[in-house]
């Protein structure tokens, strides 16, 4: 089985890029397990606030153990990141509002782990999502596109 790593950017260039399927990410840090993930997931939006949300984020997963506040700067400067704004943002905690908000939500939806992937749909004349299927853990390429085509297929109906 291959892990969200391997998998995603097979579900980018089959199925997002090319318009099919539209993918959201939420914020759902684990503070029981990870007692730092909070203050990551804060560094992740506020390196996206300079254009490197992604890339913290993958520095952060690859990185897991080394979140301290001192980590977190030395992540800002490998990625280039002006530090005094990357600071301004961590120490201010601007972001966390949306991120306890992300994490209500993903609460109120099930959400137990992460990963945690919601396939679903939205009507022309509704922008909330219906949710079709979920899937828990690192999966496979193979179980998200048979996931995936099963609901495009009975979209087309």
């Amino acid at each position: 089985m291959l892990g969200t790593r391997e998998t995603l950017p097979q579900i980018e260039r089959e199925y997002i890029s090319t318009g099919k399927v539209k993918y959201v990410f939420r914020d759902f840090p684990i503070e029981t397990i990870h007692p730092q993930a909070f203050k990551g997931h804060e560094a992740a939006r506020c390196a996206g606030d300079q254009g490197k949300l992604w890339e913290m984020h993958s520095r952060l997963f690859t990185h897991q153990r080394a979140m301290s506040p001192d980590d977190l700067s030395d992540h800002a400067q490998a990625l280039d990141l002006d530090a005094t704004s990357f600071q301004v943002c961590l120490d201010s905690s601007k972001h966390a509002p949306g991120i306890r908000t992300s994490l209500a939500d993903g609460q109120k939806a099930g959400v137990s782990g992460t990963p945690t992937f919601f396939l679903g749909y939205t009507e022309p004349s509704d922008p909330n999502i219906k949710i079709v299927r979920m899937l828990r853990g690192a999966q496979s390429y193979a179980n998200f596109k048979e996931a995936i085509e099963s609901l495009l297929s009975s979209r087309q109906q």
